[in-house]
This record gives C-alpha cells, sequence and structure tokens, in this order.
C-alpha cells in the first residue's frame, strides 16, 4: 500500500462505497472517511478488507493521509452538508488542494462554492455522477466541470474509473466551468424523469388497457430493447416485470405502492427551464406526475366519485403494441430535445461553451438514460453546432416524422379509454406547438394589453417595436413598462 492516498472520499453512503471500490480496483489508493467514523470501521472490515484503502477517522486525518495536490471527493446529502464540509476541510487545505463535490448538489451552490474556493486558493469540482450503485462500483457516467486546473490531476482517477463505450472512449470527459458539471448532471436527471414516465405510460396502457400480465409487459420491454429504443431504463423495465414478489408469490411490480418519490433533481432541471425561459413541459409534466402519484389517498376518494371511461382499450392487441413503440420513441426524442434546448440556453446564459455532442458521449455508457440514439445526437451537433432544437436535424425528423401517425393513434386511444398520458401526450403537445408557424399567443397578448396595458408586438411592424391599444375607450395613453420572469 502507498503511503499516501491518492484520492480521498468522504461519505460511504451507497454512492460513496462503490466509487471506492471502483477506485480501488483501478489501481488507486484511497482514503476513506464518514462523519459517523463507526462506518469507517466497518467498510474495511467488511467490503474493503484487504483493499488498497486508509481508514480516516477524522478530518484531519484524511487530510494528512493524501498525497498533494490534495484530491477529496465529497459524496454527501447536497445542501447544507456539503457546505458544512467544506467549512470543516478548507482551514486544512493548502493552495492547489482540490475539493470535489460527487453530489447532485444544485448548479447555482456550485458556483457559489467555486468562487469561495477560489478566494481560499482552492481548486473546486463539480461531477454529476450517474448510474446509481451498480454504474458507481464498475464504471459510471461522470460529467465534472469547475476550476479548469482540476482535471489534469482528476483526469487520470476519473476516466479509469468511467463506464466505456466499444471502442473505449470513457464516459467522462471536462465540460466546462463552475456550475457546468451539475447543470449536466440536472438536466441528465430531467431527462431521466422524462425517460421514466414515458416508460410508467406505456407500462400503465398495456395493463390497464390491455390488460396483459407482467410476464406479457415483460416479453413486450424486452422486444423493444432489441430494438431503436434500446436503453438501460426500457432494459430493467423487462426485467422488473418479471420479477416474482418472495412473500406473496405474485409479480412484484403489482405489490409495490404507485405512490412515486424524488429527490428534487427534476424539479430543479423544470424551475431552471422558467428562470431561462425554456420550454421543457414533458419534464415539468414527469414531475408533476410524482406528485400526482403521491396522493394515493385523495385518488382513490376520487376514483370512486368522479365519472369517466373504464380504461379499455378495445383495439387489436399486436396493433397498438407496434403504435405503443413508436409513440414512446417519438415522445423519448422530444424529451431530450427539451433538455438540449435547456444546456443550450444555460450554456449561453453563463458562457459555458459547452459542447453538446460530447454531452451525448458521456451518457453512451453507465449511466441512466443511456440510449442507443446518443451517438445520432453528437453526429447531428457535429453537423451542426449551433443547432437550435434536435427534432431539427434530419435523423431525428425522419423519425419523428415516421412515427408520428401511431403517435397521434395512441394518444387518442388512451384519452377515448381515460387513461392519463402526461409525457407521452405533452410530448406530441410540445412537437406540434415547435412546429406551428403561428399559434394563439396573439389572443394572449391581446388580453395581457386589454387588461393590463402590456403592450403587443405587431406582425406588420418590426420585431422589438410595442404597441398599445386603449380597448375600452377609458383607458389613456400610459402602457405597463416591459419586464422579464
Amino acid at each position: 500500500m502507498k503511503a499516501l492516498a491518492d484520492i480521498g472520499v468522504v461519505g460511504l453512503a451507497v454512492m460513496g462505497e462503490n466509487l471506492i471500490l471502483n477506485m480501488e480496483n483501478k489501481g488507486f489508493t484511497v482514503a476513506c472517511y464518514n462523519r459517523t467514523v463507526a462506518k469507517v470501521d466497518a467498510f474495511l472490515g467488511g467490503r474493503g478488507k484487504g483493499k488498497n484503502l486508509i481508514g480516516c477517522h477524522s478530518p484531519t486525518e484524511l487530510v494528512r493521509a493524501l498525497a498533494r495536490p490534495r484530491k477529496i471527493m465529497m459524496m454527501v446529502r447536497a445542501g447544507k452538508p456539503v457546505d458544512d464540509l467544506i467549512a470543516e476541510l478548507t482551514p486544512l487545505l493548502e493552495p492547489g488542494d482540490i475539493l470535489i463535490d460527487g453530489g447532485n448538489s444544485h448548479y447555482p451552490d456550485t458556483i457559489r462554492r467555486c468562487a469561495a474556493a477560489e478566494a481560499n486558493s482552492l481548486l473546486y469540482v463539480g461531477a454529476g455522477v450517474s448510474g446509481g450503485e451498480e454504474g458507481a462500483l464498475t464504471g459510471p457516467s461522470i460529467m465534472p466541470g469547475g476550476h479548469a486546473a482540476a482535471w489534469p490531476h482528476l483526469k487520470p482517477i476519473f476516466q479509469a474509473i468511467a463506464a466505456k463505450v466499444d471502442d473505449g472512449t470513457p464516459c467522462c470527459e471536462w465540460l466546462g466551468p463552475d456550475g457546468s458539471g451539475h447543470f449536466v448532471k440536472m438536466v441528465h436527471n430531467g431527462i431521466e424523469y422524462g425517460d421514466m414516465q414515458l416508460i410508467a405510460e406505456a407500462y400503465h396502457l398495456l395493463s390497464v388497457g390491455l390488460g396483459m400480465t407482467p410476464a406479457e409487459m415483460g416479453a413486450v420491454f424486452k422486444q423493444w430493447n432489441a430494438g431503436a429504443l434500446d436503453s438501460y431504463l426500457i432494459e430493467i423495465t423487462a426485467d422488473i416485470l418479471t420479477q416474482m414478489d418472495d412473500e406473496t408469490g405474485r409479480p412484484l411490480v403489482d405489490m409495490i405502492l404507485d405512490a412515486a418519490g424524488q429527490k428534487g433533481t427534476g424539479k430543479w432541471t423544470s424551475q431552471a427551464g422558467l428562470d431561462l425561459g425554456v420550454g421543457i413541459p414533458q419534464i415539468a409534466e414527469a414531475v408533476f406526475a410524482r406528485c400526482l402519484s403521491a396522493i394515493k389517498e385523495e385518488r382513490v376518494a376520487a376514483a370512486a366519485i368522479l365519472p369517466g371511461p373504464n380504461g379499455k382499450i378495445t383495439v387489436d392487441r399486436a396493433a397498438f403494441v407496434a403504435d405503443l413503440e413508436q409513440a414512446v420513441h417519438a415522445a423519448k426524442i422530444c424529451s431530450y430535445a427539451q433538455g438540449y434546448q435547456l444546456l443550450r440556453a444555460a450554456s449561453a446564459e453563463h458562457g459555458w461553451n459547452l459542447n453538446f455532442g460530447d454531452i451525448a458521449l458521456l451518457w453512451r455508457g453507465g449511466c441512466i438514460i443511456r440510449a442507443r440514439f446518443l451517438g445520432k445526437i453528437k453526429e447531428a451537433f457535429d453537423a451542426e453546432p449551433a443547432l437550435a432544437n434536435l427534432l431539427l436535424a434530419p435523423y431525428f425528423r425522419d423519425v419523428v416524422g415516421q412515427t408520428q401517425a401511431a403517435w397521434r393513434r395512441v394518444v387518442r386511444a388512451a384519452a377515448e379509454a381515460g387513461i392519463p398520458l402526461p409525457a407521452i401526450g405533452t410530448a406530441l403537445s410540445y412537437y406540434d406547438a415547435y412546429r406551428s408557424a403561428r399559434l394563439p399567443a396573439n389572443l394572449l397578448q391581446a388580453q395581457r394589453d386589454y387588461f393590463g396595458a402590456h403592450t403587443y408586438e405587431r406582425v406588420d411592424k418590426p420585431r422589438g417595436q410595442f404597441f398599445h391599444t386603449n380597448w375600452t375607450g377609458r383607458g389613456g395613453t400610459t402602457a405597463s413598462t416591459t419586464y422579464g420572469v
């Protein structure tokens, strides 16, 4: 064992433990610390026994165990725990030492922490890590951003532990300054919310609408995973649907309460869309769908009172399953399109100069939103770096064009059966809105000007000129000051 560790990791929860084991397996000596120090001893006596690990029982001990420049990866809960840990570590560190936040921190916090670290002559990195427990152990997708001077020191470690695609390329590359890494991870999670909701809606249509058993649905998802929908989430859905409950002998999925949890990254993504003025309704609806699922008791009561269709879809089963596959594919593309529009807006707003094609490559392996068409996203941005929307790229335009008839049939059938499609249906509305040369916002502007003198632009005048009408004859000529929200 080396006298000094290559890197330190604070936090021995699921992700921290598995990242440590991944690092050690790749030849790095890791110093381990946890606020509850008993966990350190338990880890070194269990999964970490006999490995090149240095157990530490205090921040001081951790810092002393590290080679310079010291590299400390914080795997603790986002928010105050990160700030508390930084405050504890900073006085112990020297100029040039590196702090890495590997949790799901909100990117404005990372921007703030980068500035504070710089004031203390430290380097700070916000590194989004995707892949869950298995990915952390065998190879995650890592999205680092912050102080670029830290990257040469972290690159050998991060790219060694990251997932690799078939050609050996690691799913880890430097993204940009301050909060860019955590922003990209946040958008990744927003897309993940959308993807999961799409799949849940497909399951709802197959189970309630068509009356299929979990085993039958598992076979459908397995078949889908062999085609254009090849992805991590489709793959695990097929597996989930074939698992049986040891206690009851019934399909396990049927025994799980339909009330979804969330940790906040989907909400943050939706808020970022509002802050930057970017329409990401599909991602937002996926968040709201989880909120609605949480009020289980209210829904049960409402189900006994509110009238509606019986949820049965009476069409040819095989034909509907084929249509649904295409609908999920089209809606999935829209989820990524919205995520990339948000990345584009944030990159411009913060001066991050993100490489959108390279971001797609980071998601090809190890991460939750791994999908077959990520290579096509790379190709789209390589061909047109300033691409406004993925839907405009020839490949994605053609796919949606070929699938939209089936997509519309699915949405129609669900509406007639009374099965909610907040993601698949919203994706279709987003697509139709984006391809509309004229939307009814002219009436909205007229209403705003009528009651609030908020002004409007005219189709026969240059953009940027604003007008006000005295609609009632009782108002004056004074118009409201224009402002953004």
